[in-house]
């Protein structure tokens, strides 16, 4: 039985080594195909004339012989008209030499003069009906991708008529028709004549909108919709329906579809039917960053309170080192709910500082707006606060109205945004209003990144705050500024960047500071970072796109925090690296300060992954 078996196992691992041997064999008999074009210096005809050729395809086959090149170089010359026929050369001249280099490798040398071009002699792009002075047609009319004396395009030819008919369909005009459709091609004269003409009919209208949900009140849904009953129909805005009522997280499997269109009468009813969503909803995401060390949010909401589509969140986040933070939200839709709200709010909140820690609590009410490109959020909190640090510990009891600017993209429906272009706000405080401090406080940050042509991008940031006070202590530690760090001042430490205070050594009898008779310390103790009334950072940064998600930059940084304008600022230069995915976002860089001699190179690691 022990020698059978043995028998067996060596006959299983002879097949299985001359099955290797065969795999190894059949892939060093691969046929090499070695295709080599010139006379054509485009890249989009060459890559055109690739795509036809079979020697091309046959690249992959193991058993191309004398007499299959021998039929495929028949094919060659075939196959090059057709590729450079939509480009508009219908006359190529093709020279080609197939030659066996042996072992079944082959080289196959084309040299292609592709003659000369088919030109549009004219072009007749016309719209009739009562869409003919619609500026949607207009567009297209006005200025085709094809003019006389262009060389002709099948694809730029395909493309208008595409374009119209798109035009119609997206835009209520059902029952357009092209009835004329011509590409007339005179190879000998080198000619070419576009005629293209549809007739519109009648722009249909929206009609009716049923809706199908249990979730919310009807009413609340209709005022998610992008459109109104009797306008012009426009697929685009029941599309941006659609989204809209997706972001309210209300629903699950909502359906906002055009029903069947009425000829008679020429409106489109719409049908728009969703199921309940869940209405509990739990999300955790975590964390590391230089700044912070390793951090993680917890958030739970109830995306359905009532039927009003009231909502109550409530998010934890902690980090190692920067602070936690526990708040509340109750939101209430009003006037245009997927972008406006009326939101109770409520912090408890701890900040580390550079060498300040701060508590706060806040409670208070918030209106948000938008209006064209802009969202308004106008917010008054009542807020106590405490900042406490070897230089003393303070306590103001505030409030603090105030108002936010950003800018949001055209047709913005609520989504979340994490950079703005532009951000503003203006807040502050007065005796007048119960508070223990005044002061009026801008914050401006502005971003952009510009293009710097296919792989390079170029990013330019700038932060700018300043504080009016009349006394630099009565302005609250939490409302004070500090630089340096990730995402401010690269290459210094997290709020490092920041006016000092020093701290007196006290009498041991009194327990008082010991001053001299002018007010200075008779023997400083320690130094404090107790941040500053004012504010400039900015970043300029080139950034190199690479394959898979993968990108390089180089950047300058610049800032500090100051009482004084004019005070000497901070620079840094460095390099980094970046990892985009959808579930993670990684940046490494490596900054040297060049404001400070000798300051050594600091890493800054940013690494967010969302769960």
């Amino acid at each position: 039985m022990a020698y059978r078996n043995s028998l067996t196992r060596a006959r299983r691992h002879g097949r299985a080594w001359i099955a290797a041997v065969c795999l190894i064999a059949s892939q060093l008999a691969r046929a090499d195909v070695d295709v080599e074009i010139s006379g054509i210096d485009d890249d989009q005809l060459r890559t055109n004339v690739l795509a036809y050729l079979s020697f091309e395809r046959y690249k992959q086959r193991t058993d191309i012989t004398a007499d299959t090149a021998e039929r495929l170089h028949n094919r060659v010359e075939r196959e090059v008209q057709a590729a450079l026929k939509p480009f508009g050369y219908y006359e190529p001249r093709v020279n080609s030499e197939v030659k066996d280099l042996g072992h079944g490798d082959w080289r196959v040398t084309l040299d292609i003069d592709p003659g000369m071009p088919v030109l549009i002699d004219k072009i007749d792009v016309r719209v009739q009906g009562p869409g003919a002075r619609d500026p949607l047609f207009e567009r297209i009319t006005s200025n085709p991708p094809l003019h006389s004396g262009d060389r002709l395009s099948h694809a730029a030819y395909e493309g208008i008529k595409s374009d119209l008919q798109r035009t119609a369909a997206t835009f209520g005009y059902l029952d357009a028709k092209l009835t004329r459709n011509e590409l007339v091609v005179d190879p000998k004269n080198h000619k070419a004549n576009v005629t293209l003409e549809m007739q519109t009919g009648d722009r249909y209208r929206f009609g009716a909108t049923t809706i199908e949900q249990t979730s919310v009140n009807d009413a609340l849904v209709r005022r998610y919709l992008r459109y109104k009953e009797n306008e012009p129909f426009d697929l685009t805005q029941v599309l941006r329906t659609q989204f809209a009522l997706d972001d309210a997280q209300y629903f699950t499997n909502l359906e906002v579809l055009p029903a069947e269109a009425d000829r008679q009468t020429h409106v489109v009813p719409v049908t728009i039917h969703a199921d309940k969503s869940r209405r509990n909803r739990y999300s955790f995401g975590a964390g590391y960053a230089t700044d912070t060390g390793v951090r993680g949010t917890l958030t739970w909401e109830n995306r359905r309170l009532n039927t009003r589509g009231h909502r109550f969140n409530v998010q934890i986040e902690a980090s190692q080192i920067e602070r936690y933070r526990l708040q509340s939200r109750y939101i209430i839709p009003i006037g245009d709910p997927a972008v406006e709200n009326l939101t109770f709010q409520s912090t408890i909140e701890q900040l580390q500082l550079a060498d300040v820690t701060t508590r706060t609590e806040s409670i208070g009410p918030s209106i948000t707006k938008v209006a064209d490109n802009w969202q308004y959020v106008w917010f008054a909190n009542a807020m106590k606060t405490t900042g406490e640090s070897a230089a003393g510990t303070t306590t103001d009891r505030l409030l603090v109205p105030g108002i936010d600017i950003a800018s949001v993209p055209k047709g913005y429906l609520g989504e979340p945004i994490f950079q703005h272009p532009f951000f503003a706000e203006l807040r502050g405080s007065d005796a007048v209003i119960g508070s223990d401090a005044n002061f009026i406080q801008l914050k401006v940050q502005a971003e952009r990144v510009f293009p710097m042509g296919q792989k390079w991008h170029l990013l330019l940031r700038d932060e700018i705050g300043a504080s009016l006070v009349s006394r630099f202590s009565q302005l609250p530690t939490v409302m004070r500024f500090f630089a340096g760090g990730d995402n401010s001042v690269r290459g210094f430490a997290y709020n490092e960047l920041s006016p000092s205070q020093d701290v007196c050594t006290t009498d041991k009898i009194t327990g008082k500071p010991m001053l001299t008779a002018t007010g200075q310390c008779v023997q400083v103790q320690q130094t404090v970072k107790v941040g500053g009334k004012n504010l400039i950072t900015g970043t300029v940064e080139v950034i190199r796109d690479l394959p898979r998600n993968f990108g390089v930059a180089t950047f300058f940084d610049y800032g500090n925090a100051f009482n004084r304008w004019g005070d000497p600022l901070e620079y840094s230069v460095g390099v980094g690296f970046r990892l985009r995915l959808p579930v993670v976002t990684l940046g490494i860089d490596v900054a040297e300060p060049l404001s400070r001699p000798g300051a050594s190179p600091r890493l800054h690691i940013n690494f967010s992954p969302k769960l």
